[in-house]
């Protein structure tokens, strides 16, 4: 029959790891291939069946394991696929893509590098990268192709100066999906038009006051 073995293991088993584990359990094995031998139940272990069990992940506690999962479908894409950053040069100016793309740079580093069109770039781009330094960019990726390390995306607009609250402040804004556009004129004539506008008495009647 299968033998189970419980053994308890303090923090300074948990430091040596697996390869500590894995000799406690083959110890314990080794034990009681001895006393089940000795009681002559006509059982015979060897050495082979010992390591089998002790490399036998079923029988390792659960801290000792990773567990491991595939993703297999997107239900829902949350990120709005814009992000802030910089605009950039190609590194290597002899390639190919050099003349047809520039690097964008997000701010977030959770979003990768992306590849812009030079068309979709300022026209002196090319011939001034270094003025460009610090302009802040919004750009959307538009795909990802997976064997490429670098996200492909169209550069929507320029942003201002970095540092400067504007600009920070609408690249936040465009990264949550947020409108922040102004109100439309439906919207403004649902407010009072008779300013200074004051709550009534009849209104202040009929409500809880929590100021």
């Amino acid at each position: 029959p299968d033998v189970i073995i419980e053994a308890q293991f303090d923090d300074n088993d948990a430091e040596h790891g697996q390869d500590h584990l894995q000799d406690t359990l083959f110890d314990d094995i080794k034990k009681l291939s001895l006393d089940t031998g000795e009681k002559g139940d006509g059982v015979h272990r060897t050495k082979q069946d010992d390591e089998a069990k002790v490399n036998d992940p079923r029988l390792l506690p659960d801290e000792f394991l990773q567990r491991t999962a595939k993703v297999v479908c997107i239900l829902e894409k949350k990120h709005s696929r814009a992000a802030t950053g910089f605009i950039k040069l190609l590194a290597d100016r002899n390639s190919e893509l050099f003349k047809r793309c520039a690097m964008f740079s997000p701010v977030d580093h959770r979003v990768p590098r992306i590849y812009v069109p030079l068309s979709e770039c300022p026209p002196d781009f090319v011939t001034r990268p270094e003025g460009y330094s610090q302009k802040l960019f919004i750009c959307r990726i538009v795909d990802w192709k997976e064997d490429s390390n670098f996200a492909a995306g169209q550069l929507c607009k320029s942003l201002g100066q970095a540092g400067e609250i504007e600009p920070e402040s609408e690249g936040i804004l465009t990264e949550y999906g947020v409108d922040f556009s102004d109100f439309s004129s439906e919207a403004l004539e649902c407010l009072p038009q008779n300013l200074p506008w004051v709550i009534s008495a009849e209104e202040l009647a009929k409500r809880r006051d929590l100021r």
